[in-house]
């Protein structure tokens, strides 16, 4: 059953966060949705540009369509991530999504809300939930770079001022993590202060948390031992998602970590059977992993065993 952001957030807000994670075949579609409902989660599926160009936007919807009809179980949103302008005016037309993501944080201050505000217009006129950013993640995820050097916290006041003059629904947050497998450096953690202060600011307004992939050690190690060359990779604490939902963190975005399960899955099995060439064993095994991953994080996001409250108020 697709449900609306929004829906979701206020069911989650305090309590737990949802977790939302990137999608781009079948295969993903497939574990995720098993995952979700085995561990009695509600989700979200998010839809990247790239994703959406991977083989064909319709093509990708389709498959989720699929997937809802094979599991009626389950009770997710759609999401577009981390759109431009024009992204997310297709996106709000096609009917598809729930919400969509205007990233217009590169921009200076004044321009991000000029942007934003167009597009929550367009979208609140067809009951579409957006989510805006604010401050800067350094790091690389598909098409977006930014250098450590110009990745900036989000600034409290700033971030109430930007949600009154945008009417965004949801806001990303730079609360110190980073796209992509290489976050962090020593022990750095998330910066708790400041999600203080913004929801102090922003009293029951979801915030959302990009770049959280936790970049497990094991699946590195793995995916090294079987050929990859993957270093000096460290993602966020998956013990701190608890604590930021608490605070008002209501997503969670999670993409990378998905990449590595399906790495370090093709990797073994053709280093182990280098004569196969049916792509579809280790597809099997590749949704088995995933399944049990997105479980798991699901258990760290507090949202593990919340599906039968959610779909119960869901009917109210």
């Amino acid at each position: 059953m697709i449900v609306t952001t929004a829906q979701l957030f206020k069911l989650a807000y305090g309590k737990y966060a949802i977790g939302a994670y990137n999608i781009n075949n079948a295969e993903q579609a497939m574990g995720l949705f098993r995952g979700c409902v085995e561990s009695k989660a509600p989700f979200i599926i998010q839809i990247s540009k790239g994703a959406r160009k991977y083989t064909d936007k319709r093509m990708l919807e389709a498959i989720i369509r699929s997937a809802s009809e094979i599991f009626p179980e389950a009770v997710f949103a759609v999401h577009l991530d981390h759109g431009d302008e024009e992204t997310c005016y297709d996106c709000i037309k096609s009917g598809f999504y729930s919400s969509v993501m205007i990233d217009a944080s590169h921009d200076p201050f004044d321009k991000n809300v000029a942007i934003t505000k167009r597009v929550v217009d367009a979208a609140h006129a067809k009951g579409i939930s957006v989510e805006a950013e604010l401050g800067m993640l350094g790091g690389v995820e598909e098409d977006i770079k930014v250098e450590e050097g110009n990745a900036c916290l989000t600034d409290p006041a700033e971030a109430e001022q930007f949600v009154k003059k945008t009417g965004c629904d949801s806001l990303a947050c730079a609360i110190g993590t980073s796209h992509g497998a290489f976050k962090f450096k020593g022990r750095q953690s998330l910066h708790f202060d400041v999600m203080e202060k913004i929801k102090a600011r922003l009293p029951g307004f979801p915030l959302v948390m990009h770049g959280s992939s936790s970049v497990p050690k094991d699946e590195v190690d793995r995916i090294n031992a079987a050929g990859g060359k993957i270093k000096d990779s460290m993602g966020v604490d998956p013990k701190e998602y608890l604590p930021a939902a608490k605070l008002g963190v209501t997503k969670v975005n999670i993409d990378t970590d998905g990449r590595l399960v399906w790495t370090r899955v093709h990797r073994e099995f053709f280093r182990d059977k280098p004569g196969e060439f049916d792509f579809r064993p280790p597809g099997k095994v590749f949704m088995d992993e995933y399944t049990k991953f997105i479980a798991s994080r699901n258990v760290l996001l507090g949202s593990a065993g919340q599906l039968d409250e959610v779909r119960a108020k869901l009917k109210k």
